[in-house]
């Protein structure tokens, strides 16, 4: 079978709405699949990743483009990653069965329709460029939208389809860059310093056609670049508070991870900061950070490390799961290809018929994590009933904080519920290989072990938005209050019901001594909002209904 990857970005990586009916676009389509959906919002742009039969691939693309454009609004956008259209850069990317000329192609007939039907101006680069000083992206987007306009009047910079006058539709529109390239990392560096200028001046020295630098003193100094292969910016990302390198490997081979992360950490280390970890935006190939894990631990004097382990020492060195987690059979694009559909992703009778069926997993861990996730919804709910309300102005500040953090939280229940399944079925594996049993066994304890720790956090949040909360989502409130004690326990369950397995005492008693003092805290805790909650019950029915049982009401 052939199959082809497309990686459009779109400009837009705020609107939630808008960014759905995309991939609702994408996956209209039959036996195409979508591998990641990156939104960001202070580059305020979306990478796709979807795969399928080069047909399909070609069909999804187009359908993604006549949404996007007709739903972005370039004249509008702003954004602090380049662009110069609503897609703003479209390509194909070879994967199993297909070259680098065939995705070249499906590039030329998809510019071709794009141009024709839709009416937006198409530029070809990459390896289906109509000339050498189009193969470069940066320099076919140069400029950007706003120098859209001049471009085109350009003979020289002439769309290759499309129309070639910047009228009413072009300007909403902008223009795409569709071509045909090799897997491109999108890899950005996370420095502890809020300085975009400290940021440019690294990627300066550190991508292929280097950068005039400045010094302390002042003095300028023309580099020519350390790493081949290597495109890079600085920037500073609100959303994170911090400056960061952003780098596009487009050939890993030559240019690795680890090579542009310790080049990066060195030269802001002279600077009087450092790189605390990065982010792989989209999809990575298994053998980058393969490639990297192995350089780490040879620095350690481990040498030929099996692969999980290797991976393992390349999120932890790369600090890829700083700022979220990083999950390898979410992110490694090998792990996603032919994976079965995300449970988190299942419809709910889907998701309920495979919890039914006599498949061990996914089980009571996944309905934990389940729980968890749909108790964070429900606090997210409540502050947002809350936030933007004049009754509760005094709230405001706090509630929307909680919000942002309740969101967090359901985004990593949601995760977990796929990462315990994933842990139960590693045992199974590690079992019937006959090696591996005592890693496997931690992992199933340290998913759980995970959830536990994530509704700990929630727990704080629970308590807060219950205290400042709309009065009239009190049903709410107690909702979340039985829904995170049974993710609370569920996980519990599950963290003792592997620890047995592991032979490591002192990790054994590290954990279940934690997992104690958690379990004590968020009991008292949802104890004590239970308690109030149904006095407030009590006070607003006024009712027989209402008879106490035990700690509980009915």
């Amino acid at each position: 079978m052939k199959i082809v990857e497309c990686v459009p970005n779109f400009s837009e990586g705020r609107d939630e709405c808008t960014i759905e009916l995309i991939a609702h676009a994408v996956l209209s389509v039959p036996h195409v699949t979508m591998l990641d959906v990156d939104p960001g919002i202070d580059t305020n742009r979306t990478v796709f990743t979807f795969v399928g039969p080069p047909e399909a691939v070609l069909e999804a693309s187009f359908r993604a483009i006549q949404v996007g454009s007709a739903l972005i609004d370039m004249s509008k956008h702003k954004g602090a990653h380049p662009r110069m259209g609503a897609c703003d850069v479209c390509p194909f990317v070879p994967v199993f069965g297909s070259s680098m000329e065939e995705c070249s192609q499906i590039a030329r007939m998809l510019g071709k329709r794009v141009g024709d039907e839709l009416g937006i101006p198409v530029y070809l680069y990459g390896h289906a460029a109509s000339g050498r000083e189009r193969r470069d992206l940066a320099n076919v987007r140069s400029g950007e939208y706003e120098g859209l306009e001049k471009k085109m009047s350009d003979p020289k910079w002439r769309p290759d389809f499309g129309p070639v006058s910047f009228d009413e539709r072009v300007k909403k529109s902008g223009a795409s860059v569709i071509g045909s390239r090799e897997f491109l990392i999108a890899y950005n560096i996370n420095l502890d310093s809020q300085d975009a200028e400290l940021a440019a001046s690294i990627a300066k020295l550190i991508r292929e056609k280097g950068g005039t630098v400045v010094g302390k003193d002042g003095g300028k100094t023309k580099t020519a670049g350390m790493f081949k292969e290597c495109k890079a910016i600085g920037w500073y990302v609100d959303d994170y508070k911090r400056a960061q390198v952003s780098v596009n490997l487009t050939n890993y081979h030559t240019t690795g991870l680890h090579h542009v992360f310790d080049a990066v950490r060195r030269e802001a280390r002279t600077r009087g900061s450092d790189a605390t970890g990065s982010e792989i935006v989209g999809l990575v190939p298994k053998e980058a950070i393969v490639e990297s894990g192995v350089h780490y631990l040879a620095k350690r004097g481990e040498s030929s490390p099996p692969e999980k382990r290797a991976i393992d020492a390349a999120v932890e060195s790369l600090g890829l799961d700083e700022l979220r987690p990083f999950i390898p059979s979410e992110k490694i694009v090998e792990f996603r290809i032919g994976r079965k559909p995300l449970l988190r992703s299942m419809a709910f009778d889907a998701f309920a018929g495979e919890l039914s069926s006599d498949s061990p997993a996914p089980g009571g861990g996944s309905v934990s994590a389940a729980c968890g996730a749909v108790a964070s919804a429900l606090v997210s709910m409540i502050g947002s009933l809350t936030a933007g309300k004049k009754k509760y102005r005094e709230a405001e500040e706090e509630a929307t904080r909680i919000v942002s953090s309740a969101r967090g939280h359901m985004e990593r229940f949601l995760r977990l519920i796929d990462d315990d399944a994933d842990a139960f079925n590693g045992v199974i594996d590690a079992v019937r290989a006959k090696k591996g049993v005592q890693e496997a066994t931690r992992q199933a304890i340290e998913t759980p072990y995970r959830m536990m720790k994530l509704a700990d956090s929630l727990c704080e949040d629970l308590r807060r938005v219950c205290g400042i909360g709309n009065p009239n989502t009190v049903s709410e409130m107690a909702i979340a209050v039985h829904l995170l004690r049974t993710a609370v326990n569920g996980a519990l369950f599950n963290v003792i019901l592997n620890i047995g397995g592991v032979t490591d005492k002192s990790y054994t008693a590290s954990v279940l001594s934690d997992a104690g003092r958690i379990l004590k805290r968020t009991e008292e805790t949802l104890k004590t909002l239970q308690s109030d909650l149904e006095r407030r019950f009590e006070e607003m029915a006024k009712s027989p209904l209402f008879r106490r049982h035990g700690d509980g009401i009915s």
